[in-house]
């Protein structure tokens, strides 16, 4: 009987020891229910409380208002496109566990224009004083639930710390694809960035002329203003003027600005004359018809770049006929700032502009509330521009992409708790008058990499601008530890995989018919081989298909009309990269650097064409 009891408590005992190490002690478990739940950009103030909400097969998304149901609906867009499937949007009544619950109460004023509170339970809350600071909480909600359906039960309130947190993106020159756009877009919202300055070209109906690869229908970019709209980005377009107007007037001499020796400048507007004046005007008012935002950029940066103003007289003539004997040639530059400016406020529009020209030379100022985005260290300092009250946003150098060029040092800027006071020259003890920042994306030699090149580069400094412009821009004690973060909440819900290559390596047999039944059919034997970044290349027995010839512009050949040749084979070679688009019965190869798609000439050759100028060919492909 002893013997039975020694052995009953022995199994007692054992039993004892295994649930104390099969449950978690309540030290780890405390530990647990008070860390704070991963996002990008970091919470700073969650308050853990007992529990969690569990996302299920019963989860509704309860709104009442409109702009509660906008914000519901996105949502809902979202859930399903992340994989948690179709969730019901409902109006209000009695909630039930497991539901989100979407508030925009105006009441709340201390969230401000962006802000919101979320509190996870049995339920889960969104509340903002507006529809875009909701709109953010369900940001955040998205990338929890990227990482389980479980979320620890606390509550957050959540405000950003800067008004304008954006990207700055020169289509300018080399076409950027839309679903590149479209992605960014997508992944801003995701980490709640705000605005998205595009420079780039709109195809003209009033000026045809200036109608030169790489621009965008109207039709493009309304959709994609929409998508901007739908995910609160705001897409404020650019003009640059009166420098680099050359994608614009280098059809057109009569506007270019003329030197002492008679030479035109195909990148400088005349602004001594009316009709330049006017023709800028005349594209401000066909983007208005595209673009919806309440402000527009005109740049004004590097207007005399690599020259000066004494090379032309006419400048300093105009400005003393308009301002009297004591002003200065730049009083010419800034008059037509204020013109632009005075036009864009008429239309209801705020003007932006660079910092660069800005150089102290002239006696004429800057209009009032023009918010100048300062990048370069000149003369005029980010503390003055603040001190005479212009609205300043920090555009640094050290936020600079170039494709093929200069690099930001994300990790050396995070390290450094890098933050939207830190201009190029000088360092601010406060953040008054400044609106935020943004990482700037330029294309100076087009050929250098690649668009998914470029949004691998772009990627950690795009969650670090988020990070600094909205919360605490050091949350990690390392660089290593802040990555994590952007892994484990992932890509935005929609984002597509631009690098997927939708056939395998292989050799094939690529057969068009034509466009038409009176158009000239072709075929070639090629291999295709994937490239590290998502591309294809396509090696004929003489060579690997490149695009060659023409005008070279950032050195890409963006000339319509161009022949894609076999040429020696350079994995380094970006214009040997091509993009298999699938279409209706095949697939169009598109360039990877000109954004241009192949058809067949007349005479047999390939040739790239805008897709609105030539139908591209249908490629039909039979593997070996």
């Amino acid at each position: 009987m002893a013997e039975r009891r020694k052995r009953r408590f022995r199994f007692i005992g054992f039993a004892a020891v295994f649930a104390l190490l099969a449950a978690p002690a309540p030290a780890v478990a405390a530990q647990q229910e008070r860390a704070v739940p991963v996002t990008v950009p970091a919470l700073t103030n969650w308050a853990p409380q007992p529990g969690s909400y569990d996302f299920g097969p019963g989860t509704r998304l309860v709104a009442d208002s409109r702009s509660e149901r906008e914000v519901a609906d996105t949502l809902a867009d979202d859930l399903k496109a992340a994989g948690h499937g179709r969730v019901p949007v409902v109006r209000g009544g009695v909630t039930r566990p497991g539901d989100i619950v979407i508030e925009v109460r105006p009441t709340k004023a201390s969230l401000g224009a962006e802000g919101y509170e979320l509190q996870a339970g049995k339920r889960l809350s969104v509340t903002g004083a507006t529809e875009t600071g909701a709109f953010y909480g369900t940001r955040t909600l998205l990338q929890l639930l990227a990482q389980g359906d479980r979320i620890p039960a606390g509550r957050t309130v959540d405000v950003p710390r800067y008004k304008e947190r954006g990207v700055g993106v020169c289509a300018c020159y080399i076409h950027i694809s839309l679903p590149w756009l479209e992605n960014l877009v997508r992944e801003m919202a995701y980490h709640k960035l705000n605005q998205l300055l595009l420079e780039l070209k709109v195809k003209s109906a009033a000026h045809p002329e200036a109608n030169t690869w790489g621009y965008y229908t109207p039709d493009e970019m309304r959709r994609l203003v929409a998508l901007g709209d739908k995910y609160h980005v705001e897409i404020i377009p650019e003009i640059n003027s009166p420098g680099h107007m050359d994608p614009w007037i280098e059809n057109r001499p009569d506007l270019q600005l003329t030197d002492s020796d008679g030479n035109k400048q195909p990148a400088r507007l005349d602004v001594t004359q009316q009709a330049a004046f006017d023709y800028y005007t005349s594209l401000m008012d066909e983007y208005a018809q595209v673009f919806t935002a309440t402000s527009w950029h005109m740049g004004a940066d590097e207007y005399m770049l690599g020259s000066d103003y004494s090379k032309y007289p006419q400048m300093l003539r105009y400005a003393q006929e308009k301002y009297g004997a004591t002003a200065t040639p730049q009083d010419a530059y800034i008059d037509f700032i204020n013109r632009v400016q005075a036009y864009a406020a008429s239309k209801g529009k705020k003007l932006r502009i660079w910092n660069d020209g800005l150089t102290g030379a002239n006696t004429v100022p800057v209009a009032a509330g023009t918010t100048v985005e300062h990048w370069l260290n000149v003369t005029e300092k980010p503390s003055q521009l603040i001190a005479e009250g212009y609205p300043l946003m920090n555009a640094a150098y050290s936020l600079y992409l170039v494709r093929g060029g200069f690099h930001s040092d994300t990790e050396a800027l995070y390290e450094q708790s890098w933050d939207p006071r830190s201009f190029e020259g000088e360092k601010l003890t406060s953040s008054d008058g400044i609106t935020g920042a943004k990482i700037s994306l330029w294309p100076d030699n087009g050929r250098g990499e690649t668009e998914n090149e470029v949004a691998t580069d772009t990627e950690p400094a795009l969650q670090h601008l988020a990070q600094a412009t909205w919360g605490d821009p050091h949350p990690d004690a390392t660089y290593a530890a802040f990555t994590a973060r952007g892994t484990a909440v992932g890509h935005a819900p929609g984002w597509r995989d631009l690098t997927r290559v939708p056939v395998t390596d292989g050799t094939y047999t690529f057969r068009t018919t034509g466009a038409t039944t009176a158009s000239t059919s072709a075929s070639f034997d090629a291999t295709v081989q994937r490239t590290p970044d998502g591309y294809a290349t396509l090696r004929t027995a003489d060579g690997c298909l490149e695009v060659q010839g023409g005008k070279l512009t950032l050195n890409v050949p963006l000339q319509p009309g161009v022949s894609a040749t076999p040429q020696p084979c350079d994995a380094a070679n970006t214009m040997q990269r091509w993009e298999l688009a699938p279409t209706a019965g095949g697939y169009r190869l598109v360039n990877a650097i000109t954004q241009m798609a192949l058809s067949v000439a007349d005479d047999g050759r390939l040739v790239q064409y805008p897709p609105d100028q030539h139908q591209p060919a249908t490629w039909h492909l039979t593997a070996h």
